[in-house]
């Protein structure tokens, strides 16, 4: 049984020197923290202090969007990829693009 974390021996990209993308970096679990937090009602349900007149509970909710904001920018950032990375995948796609093309023409002229 194979893993899905593993791909296959010969998948595309791997002998070419195409670098490996995977999506799980332990920084994607820091985006539960803007969903986790606004459920913790109890913390935050009263109204003082009151900030330009608005309940306590109104404005950490606008301050929750920010959170949101700032995790998902960290995120981000702390997962993307080099330069180097995107350019080799930048080729990849067009060498890919390319060859099923030509797969595409080939078929047409049957198999010529």
């Amino acid at each position: 049984m194979s893993s899905a974390a593993t791909p296959p021996r010969g998948a595309p990209g791997r002998t070419d020197g195409t670098p490996v993308r995977s999506d799980r970096s332990p920084w994607n679990w820091l985006l539960l923290v803007p969903i986790v937090v606004p459920l913790l009602v109890p913390v935050f349900n009263r109204v003082e202090p009151t900030l330009f007149g608005w309940p306590f509970f109104y404005w950490v909710q606008l301050l929750f969007v920010g959170l949101g904001v700032l995790t998902t920018v960290l995120v981000y950032r702390a997962t993307r990829r080099s330069p180097a990375d995107q350019a080799a995948a930048r080729a990849a796609v067009t060498r890919d693009a390319r060859d099923a093309a030509a797969r595409t023409t080939d078929d047409r002229n049957g198999g010529h």
